[in-house]
């Protein structure tokens, strides 16, 4: 079942602009430019259209906000033995593009799933 487009929230460094859906997986970004051809393009099909999942082992999301007046998106995940927070964001730069994502342990103890799989043109 595809994903609701309500559920994704958008991250921009106002060079390209990647759809991060509410279970941690990039599924549309074109990179390094919005009119560059999509690296991640699972919004149109399925994981093997190329995505970037990373989520909490046997986790569920308790809550998903952006850093007040700014595109960093912060998603905070519980788990039966710990909670962990996912920050996604694109630092601005004029001449290339990142997308970084950065995990962190709040409490307990969480095991963390990364699937990466690139689509190249």
């Amino acid at each position: 079942m595809s994903t609701p487009l309500e559920d994704y929230a958008l991250l921009a460094d106002l060079q390209t602009g990647p759809l991060v859906s509410r279970d941690g997986s990039v599924d549309w970004l074109c990179f390094p430019r919005f009119d560059s051809p999509a690296v991640f393009c699972a919004l149109l099909g399925d994981e093997s259209n190329g995505r970037w999942k990373l989520s909490a082992v046997d986790g569920h999301v308790v809550s998903r906000r952006y850093v007040p007046d700014t595109f960093v998106l912060e998603t905070e995940w519980r788990t039966p033995s710990g909670r962990v927070r996912v920050t996604d964001f694109l630092p601005p730069s004029d001449d290339h593009a990142d997308l970084v994502r950065r995990v962190k342990c709040l409490e307990g103890t969480a095991g963390v799933e990364h699937d990466l799989r690139f689509r190249f043109d």
